[in-house]
């Protein structure tokens, strides 16, 4: 099942390009005729298609951005005066933001001098020119409008702790002990950051299947309600100060959607789609010491659950490969092998290769693992 993303707000601004007209007038010349007919060398031949080839680039760069542009005008416009938004309004901001990125990618590609020096968002410098920060905020400004709580959402006043604490509690009813059960709240925070950018009770401006704080379905949260109930007096046996919340964040959404209320969503998306896998934390931290590993393994749980699963079956994580065309399809939808030619013509990738095409999450699990280690410092 796709999953879309809320919270990956990235863009590109315009460039500029003082060796455009070099790029594109540097095509080979002629060599003089011979028996009437005239040719190009080889070695000019190899230039003409070269320039030819940093020539669209160029060209494809430049349109892609236009697009771009134009959508985040449309949408600054409408939101500024109140207007209605079309349905699904993220979605031709988030598709022209990725031809974007991926134009740009094929221009670093064929010119790799216009590869420049970092940027604030930790975006690899041949994928983003670091000059052109100031419109990735705004696209991020826009999302936060369109991806706005509802009016009826129900907010907690410690949403991260909320997280952690509802991992930590689920880990250890599975039988994980504490230094593992800790691992796992990390890793539901690295996730609500994923989801979310760390917003509670998030809407989506790209799907209106998916919302809350886990960005889970109606069936989903279904599911994880049913599997919450299971190991409910389990939990409060050990903890009857979580319990006691829960009881009380039950009563308080009553018969609407629990998405709608922070603390049973992430109860209940965590439960659907993670907990199963929560006894495993240890041997995965073998296979994946780095912490922001583990958090864009879980997050692939989000994405692909199912080839997910069964790569953690195989008894070979790191080299199960993924080669089914809609798999890949929605890795894409998520922003992974979404950029560039070279990465777009993928048919295969091994859980590896998937894990380090993450880059674009690399700073939301850091801030999760920041926000953690805050957490578990302010704890007696």
């Amino acid at each position: 099942m796709p999953r879309v993303v809320v919270g990956l707000g990235l863009l590109l601004a315009p460039l500029v390009f003082a060796a455009g007209d070099a790029v594109i007038n540097a095509i080979g010349s002629f060599s003089p005729a011979v028996g009437g007919l005239n040719f190009i060398s080889p070695a000019m031949g190899q230039k003409g298609l070269l320039a030819n080839k940093q020539s669209d680039a160029l060209d494809a760069y430049r349109s892609a951005l236009n697009t771009f542009e134009l959508i985040l005008r449309q949408r600054r416009v409408q939101i500024d005066s109140s207007r209605q938004l079309p349905n699904l309004p993220g979605q031709a901001l988030y598709l022209a933001r990725n031809d974007t990125i991926s134009a740009y990618k094929d221009l670093t590609d064929a010119l790799p001098s216009k590869i420049g020096k970092p940027n604030k968002f930790g975006i690899p410098p041949a994928y983003f020119d670091a000059d052109n920060e100031q419109l990735l905020d705004e696209y991020r400004k826009l999302f936060d409008v369109m991806d706005a709580p509802p009016a009826n959402a129900q907010k907690s006043d410690t949403p991260f702790k909320d997280v952690a604490d509802l991992g930590i509690a689920i880990a250890r009813a599975k039988g994980l002990d504490p230094a593992n059960a800790e691992a796992v709240g990390r890793i539901s925070l690295g996730i609500f950051f994923a989801e979310t950018n760390g917003i509670q009770n998030a809407g989506n401006a790209r799907s209106n299947k998916y919302k809350g704080s886990l960005q889970t379905d109606p069936s989903e949260d279904q599911i994880g309600q049913k599997k919450w109930f299971a190991i409910k007096k389990t939990i409060a046996s050990f903890d009857p100060t979580l319990s006691v919340r829960d009881n009380k964040e039950e009563a308080r959404i009553g018969n609407l959607d629990h998405r709608l209320n922070h603390w049973t969503a992430v109860r209940d998306g965590l439960m659907s789609t993670h907990a199963d896998i929560f006894p495993q934390v240890a041997g995965l931290a073998k296979i994946l010491p780095d912490p922001i590993d583990q958090m864009k393994l879980f997050e692939l749980m989000q994405i692909i659950p199912t080839p997910t699963r069964a790569a953690l079956r195989s008894g070979n994580l790191l080299n199960f490969r993924i080669s089914d065309p809609t798999v890949m399809g929605y890795l894409r939808n998520n922003s992974i092998f979404a950029f560039g030619r070279a990465d777009r013509a993928k048919t295969s990738a091994t859980f590896r290769e998937i894990l380090d095409a993450m880059w674009l999450f690399n700073a939301k699990f850091e801030q999760a693992r920041s926000k953690f280690d805050e957490i578990k410092a302010r704890k007696p």
